[in-house]
């Protein structure tokens, strides 16, 4: 068998949104179960919006996801090809000059829904003589190119979508060539994809239709056709397009809220799957699970709160030894023990940073109310003195309720809030130890003193 080849062929006339993201993942994912290669190629051909800082800026997201990628080319760059190919096409009869405006191609288009037909282009320009060609040409009017497609039965053997076919007898003659001269998407994609042994086109299924007009193309141009495989489009949380939504889902904006790329690997890998979706370490265990064959034709939902709590439960089973070099450069690393401690309440690393500055730094002890004063004083008198373990707050905590008959959340939270400054937060049992004595008898002191003024200034009015 020939080595898989595939290929990931953004536009850089923008960020990689989540869409883009899916079909670069499943395309890498393919390309590596299969020992394969991965081609980044950079569909630069609309020279008006491709920008270099978007190639940049996609190479980035995909560094950012792990997507490495064994070669890179630009269709720009091979602009002599394709118009060899134009050439080529010409020559043949197979590419022919129309000269309708887009207002006289949507006028003949109204015409046929309304007499019951399908829209379909007439082929009037095959039929203009050269006289005709001259005048419309001495009007100013420039033309574009359309391919003559053969009327037949065109079938794959879609990878996802199962068999597939169109009679090409119901398609449009496809514009190839703008009035500019410029190339539309087809024909350079496929003389690429035939240039560069593309073994295997994994995208949208919302080219499809493209399909059967590229595996014409291909056929007419002495190319064996890749295999297709058509993934469904994602939908929000409420099954609508993403389109609108995009903006906000461009991994840029994800990266900046402090969501793991790998959080976002594992949901992506499998959307519009029957796999469970769980947590990934890394990328070779994606691989290892993958398997083309398990997606299919529903709909997927990519809705943010379930990559949020993916992204947590990432976190949650993150070891010490994976998070420690991130840590160190958030000035966040307190340790193994405090590692333990903190992560299973982590939604973002950087919450790492707050709980930080719980254990070893200076905070803001709060007060529940004016009458756990006296209670935060008999804390404070109770404190045990150092070493202190994992079992120092439960020696603690049961010396107080044994003194002062509080219980429940009237003994723990005045202590919380007292010790951390927040109502929430890891087991004390676990962060007692890296506050250390000194710490945690300054915050309830203060804690205490704070309860005591709002007691007296309670009393004063």
């Amino acid at each position: 068998m020939s080595t898989v080849r595939v290929r990931f062929a953004p536009s850089p006339t923008g960020r990689l949104h989540v869409g883009n993201a899916r079909a670069a993942l499943v395309n890498w994912l393919f390309a590596r179960r299969a020992g394969g290669v991965f081609v980044l190629r950079f569909d630069d051909t609309d020279a008006e919006r491709s920008r270099p800082e978007f190639v940049e800026a996609i190479r980035e997201d995909l560094r950012w996801l792990g997507l490495t990628w064994d070669e890179e080319a630009f269709q720009s760059a091979r602009a002599d090809r394709h118009a060899e190919i134009v050439g080529r096409l010409t020559a043949e009869g197979r590419l022919y000059a129309c000269y309708e405006t887009s207002e006289e191609l949507e006028y003949k288009r109204r015409r046929q829904r309304a007499m019951g037909r399908p829209p379909i282009y007439d082929r009037a320009g095959l039929s203009l003589s050269d006289d005709e060609r001259a005048r419309l040409e001495a009007e100013g009017r420039r033309p574009h190119w359309r391919l003559r497609l053969d009327h037949e039965d065109i079938r794959w053997d879609d990878l996802v979508r199962g068999p597939c076919h169109y009679d090409s007898a119901h398609l449009s003659d496809p514009v190839l060539v703008r009035e500019d001269g410029t190339l539309l998407y087809t024909l350079p994609s496929v003389v690429d994809d035939i240039d560069m042994g593309i073994t295997h086109v994994v995208r949208g299924e919302d080219h499809v239709v493209n399909t059967a007009v590229q595996i014409q193309l291909c056929r007419l141009l002495g190319g064996e056709p890749p295999a297709y495989a058509h993934l469904s489009l994602l939908t929000d949380a409420g099954g609508e397009g993403l389109s609108k939504r995009l903006g906000s889902l461009s991994l840029a904006d994800l990266r900046a809220d402090g969501l793991e790329p790998m959080a976002v690997n594992a949901l992506l890998a499998r959307l519009g799957t029957s796999d469970d979706i769980a947590p990934a370490s890394n990328l070779a265990s994606l691989v290892d699970g993958f398997d083309l064959s398990h997606f299919g034709r529903a709909t997927p939902k990519f809705d943010p709160a379930d990559l949020a709590r993916l992204n947590a439960r990432l976190l949650h089973a993150m070891p010490y030894e994976t998070a420690q070099p991130r840590l160190r450069a958030l000035r966040a690393d307190g340790g193994a023990a405090f590692w333990e401690a903190i992560r299973g309440n982590l939604d973002r690393l950087a919450d790492a940073g707050e709980w930080h500055a719980v254990a070893f730094g200076d905070i803001v002890p709060r007060a529940r109310a004016a009458e756990d004063a006296g209670f935060l004083g008999t804390a404070l008198e109770a404190l045990p003195e150092e070493p202190w373990d994992g079992a120092t707050w439960g020696a603690w905590t049961g010396a107080l309720k044994a003194a002062t008959g509080r219980k429940g959340k009237g003994l723990f939270m005045p202590l919380r809030l007292a010790l951390t400054g927040l109502d929430h937060g890891p087991e004390l049992a676990a962060l007692l130890p890296l506050i250390g004595r000194s710490r945690a008898a300054g915050r309830l002191e203060r804690a205490a003193a704070a309860a005591g003024s709002s007691r007296d200034h309670t009393k004063s009015v």
